[in-house]
């Protein structure tokens, strides 16, 4: 399938080829991935941009854990992903990551009580998602180092208060800054960088009529119903889960049974070698053999090392 790449995506490609500095990399790379089109023709492509900015990511960490500033906006990645809240004050954000990951946030009636990005856990089934509580944004202030942390997120959740009158101008303003700052695309349903809407507090009376304006306004807009007072919000968590793009690998040693309670997570589209080196950064230099159940045609079939897995493959690797 053809590519048919835009002019917008060829600007973003030129200043990626002129960029000098690691950062100027960074945004050419995100600018490329937010205007590529999205269907098969460019999945390849889509796949070694994101090669290129997690290596130009890793490396600035590198850089960064060597020097002696303390950035307070920075949450190091743990899980299967990390995702990252974003909503004005008083959306429940804190609420949210509290419920879903038992995380000790702090969680007050006024606005700003959360003032740096706080991370919790959430579990889902035998894998744990990062949750990241972020400091809210408004019309007039959107928090310095804000748009690092959510650069850095494998997805976004963005949650509105759907009992507020202003709830319809709590969602067009955080739209329009994720897109003028290039994280997400105007294409929300068509987008690499997977973005969640939820609105909560729809257990109150005024919720039913704000959530119809949204939906007058944005017809076709997949807009999540949630109420963190009354629970039920495990198919959220799926959500969360399916967003962060994962597969979930089980390891088996020569000769015993596979582990099937502590699988390791790669994104979608992982190879042998990526499982390896998620084992231990040394295997993928070492790596002789490799055998799967699952994806293959029969089970504890030998794969080359660019075999790409799926979800539930069980692996064994050989290596010297």
């Amino acid at each position: 399938m053809p590519a048919n790449l835009t002019p917008q995506y060829y600007a973003a490609e030129e200043a990626y080829k002129k960029a000098r500095t690691p950062e100027e990399k960074v945004e050419a790379l995100q600018n490329m991935l937010a205007v590529i089109p999205k269907h098969k023709g460019t999945e390849k492509l889509q796949g070694e941009i994101k090669k290129k900015l997690a290596a130009l990511r890793k490396e600035g960490k590198k850089k960064k854990s060597g020097k002696s500033s303390y950035n307070p906006f920075y949450v190091e990645r743990q899980g299967a992903g990390q995702v990252v809240l974003v909503g004005f004050p008083n959306t429940g954000k804190s609420s949210l990551v509290g419920a879903l990951t038992r995380a000790k946030v702090k969680v007050a009636d006024y606005p700003f009580s959360t003032s740096l990005p706080q991370a919790g856990m959430m579990p889902f089934e035998n894998v744990y998602v990062q949750l990241v509580d972020t400091p809210p944004i408004t019309e007039d202030m959107v928090p310095p180092g804000l748009l690092g942390t959510i650069r850095e997120a494998d997805a976004l959740l963005i949650l509105i208060d759907a009992g507020a009158d202003e709830c319809l101008e709590q969602l067009d303003f955080t739209l329009k800054f994720l897109k003028e700052k290039n994280v997400i695309s105007d294409d929300l349903e068509d987008n690499s960088f997977p973005c969640l809407i939820a609105a909560n507090k729809t257990d109150m009376d005024s919720s039913q009529d704000n959530l119809e304006i949204i939906r007058e306004m944005y017809p076709g807009l997949t807009l999540y119903k949630i109420s963190v007072v009354k629970g039920d919000l495990e198919f959220l968590r799926e959500l969360i889960y399916k967003a962060v793009d994962v597969i979930r690998i089980y390891s088996k040693t020569p000769g015993k049974k596979p582990d099937m309670e502590k699988p390791f997570t790669l994104k979608k589209g992982g190879t042998i070698l990526d499982f390896a080196e998620a084992i231990h950064r040394d295997f993928p230099d070492k790596l002789k053999n490799a055998f799967v159940w699952g994806s293959t045609k029969f089970d504890g079939q030998a794969v080359a090392k660019d075999y790409e897995l799926a979800e539930g493959d069980i692996v064994e690797l050989d290596v010297e």
